[in-house]
């Protein structure tokens, strides 16, 4: 009886979690970053997300309770635990021996990364055995939210709906904004940067969905959401993020072998960037700026050439004159932040503990390149830990290389279109800290948790 009644719970369980990843995929990027419960010494705040994420945990947790014993018996999950269990001895090392972190901050830190990878080990729970249309289900989640996020960016710009982000301590309480001019697009993420990386990881999905599926009313459909996510991403105004969407779309349709489309795409896609002066503005001060600086830099080089003698000047009554003003400063804002500030900061913090680096939070809310972040936070080891999880990751994805072989249909889009942004965000990764924006990481884990346990049930299909 006992038996009979745990089965119908686990099976119940299951059904609802299907809904609650619905409601991690639509909650998680829509919902605004309203502070819920504040902590002492930081602006970062528990929020209601944070309640969703332990909910749907729980009801996971329920529903795979027979088969917690084994969840850490393949390497991809052992590096996740590897990795967090070094970043646990650096948040120590921090606390104790470097004194470079206060612990309760430190302590909210380290769990926000446990809180980050519990949507893998659920992606890869649940997709285990499931069918394709599931994973349809969950797509057509993704477009709602990727018009959603559409229409309030247009209201952002257009109709003064409020812009809610959390790049510093006052935005962070949940101020209402309005956008300017000449401002990025947030749309309902905390920052521009958040919202185009999100925009990397969906976009080559959806193009290359575009390409596999048949009807042509779901190929209108998906117009509209590609042309939705183009708009953003020209007005987030992320100079990187542009480059990284145009590779991982090309290497997407590689992948899903459209090549011929390639062309097509990537004009389409430079025409609706176009249409951005911001962005535009923003690309032509990086050519300005480079300009300037081989000017300055050929000039200095070349004025000893041009000094042949030094004329004995007369004695001169001194006249008086206005303060010069002074010569502009050639210089792109971003890059001189992290070339002179943010990335020396990650690399002293290095310097101080090469192997387990100053423990999380030590080196401030931002870097702007993840990878030094995490050398300067966990340290080599940490670093290492980290590329071993994506290795193993790396090597299940090859072992189902082409997916064409192995992929039709909506599978085959999701698969081709998420290996080709991988790229495109490892990119992104060495300018932003893509990997602690909880809005983008909550979703590209589930999302890689879905990839992978697609990628290791076909292998054993195949005996591959």
């Amino acid at each position: 009886m006992f038996q009979k009644s745990m089965s119908k719970l686990l099976k119940q369980s299951k059904g609802l979690l299907k809904y609650g990843m619905a409601a991690l995929l639509a909650a998680i990027p829509l919902y605004p970053k309203f502070p819920a419960i504040g902590i002492a010494g930081t602006y970062v705040s528990v929020r209601l997300e944070d309640f969703l994420m332990a909910a749907v945990a729980l009801l996971a947790l329920i529903a795979f309770l027979p088969e917690v014993k084994r969840l850490f018996a393949k390497k991809i999950e052992r590096s996740v635990a590897i990795l967090l269990g070094i970043g646990l001895v650096s948040l120590l090392s921090g606390i104790l021996i470097t004194q470079t972190v206060v612990p309760h901050i430190g302590l909210l830190h380290w769990m926000r990364r446990i809180e980050y990878f519990i949507p893998l080990f659920i992606g890869l729970l649940y997709f285990r055995d499931k069918k394709e249309d599931t994973l349809e289900f969950f797509l057509k989640i993704l477009m709602i939210v990727l018009v959603v996020a559409f229409l309030y960016g247009l209201g952002q710009k257009y109709l003064s709906w409020p812009v809610i982000i959390t790049q510093n301590e006052e935005y962070s309480k949940g101020v209402a904004l309005r956008w300017i001019p000449g401002s990025h697009i947030n749309s309902t993420f905390a920052g521009h940067y958040d919202l185009a990386t999100f925009l990397v990881l969906l976009l080559p999905i959806f193009v290359s969905l575009f390409f596999v599926i048949k009807k042509t009313t779901s190929k209108v459909l998906l117009l509209v959401v590609i042309f939705s996510g183009l708009w953003l991403l020209a007005n987030a105004v992320s100079r990187i993020s542009i480059v990284s969407y145009l590779l991982g779309v090309t290497l997407a349709l590689v992948l899903i072998k459209r090549i011929k489309a390639i062309p097509i795409v990537i004009l389409i896609s430079l025409v609706v960037f176009g249409f951005s002066s911001d962005l535009l503005a923003r690309y032509m001060r990086i050519i300005e700026v480079t300009y300037q600086k081989i000017l300055s830099t050929r000039q200095i080089n070349l004025s000893p050439l041009t000094i042949y003698a030094q004329e004995t000047l007369l004695p001169q009554k001194v006249v008086s004159s206005p303060t010069p003003t002074p010569p502009p400063v050639f210089e792109d804002r971003s890059t001189s932040i992290r070339l002179n500030v943010e990335w020396p900061r990650a690399i002293r913090a290095l310097k101080k503990n090469t192997l387990l680096g100053t423990g999380y939070s030590s080196i401030t809310l931002a870097t702007d390149n993840d990878f030094l972040r995490l050398l300067g936070e966990v340290g080599l080891l940490g670093f290492l830990a980290f590329c071993l999880l994506f290795a193993r990751i790396f090597q299940t994805f090859s072992k189902i290389l082409p997916v064409t072989k192995y992929y039709q249909g909506v599978s085959l889009a999701f698969m081709g279109g998420f290996l080709g942004a991988l790229p495109g965000v490892f990119l992104n990764a060495f300018f932003i800290d893509v990997f602690e924006a909880s809005k983008f990481a909550t979703i590209f884990w589930l999302l890689m948790g879905i990839a992978v346990a697609m990628a290791r049930k076909k292998r054993n299909e195949d005996n591959i």
